[in-house]
């Protein structure tokens, strides 16, 4: 697989970056239309900031998403817009969210990946629906 390497008038970077995150209680919320509204708002989101979507995988109580993003974006950045944007606009489209003050917990996991191990984490985060 040929690498998608981001070029800015400056620099040309391959930033990885693989996150995992949670709905509020681990509820399993990520199901049928949602998670499809989510996936569709995620890869409008990274479109609209020049953020690749290496992979992407939702479990109905969390996901992993693995991004090549340039260097000027910081995790917590990339984190708060996607999280910001997905909890509003899922809460406003599907009734049953409304009632959550917010979709996301605050936290995250986030790991970088060099060009080396970035296809093993492609294929992990791939993987995770087929485990169960």
């Amino acid at each position: 697989m040929e690498q998608d390497y981001r070029h800015t008038p400056t620099t040309v970077s391959l930033i990885n970056y693989h996150f995992v995150f949670c709905p509020r209680y681990r509820r399993k919320v990520l199901v049928r239309q949602v998670e499809i509204r989510f996936k569709e708002l995620v890869n409008a989101i990274s479109q609209a900031n020049d953020w690749a979507v290496v992979a992407m995988e939702t479990m109905p109580d969390h996901v992993h998403l693995f991004l090549n993003c340039l260097p000027t974006d910081s995790p917590s950045a990339i984190m708060a817009a996607l999280k910001g944007t997905t909890s509003r606009r899922l809460r406003q489209e599907f009734p049953h969210l409304r009632h959550l003050p917010s979709l996301w917990t605050r936290s995250f996991f986030v790991s970088t990946a060099g060009n080396v191990s970035s296809e093993t984490i492609k294929r992990y985060v791939e993987e995770q629906k087929k485990r169960g």
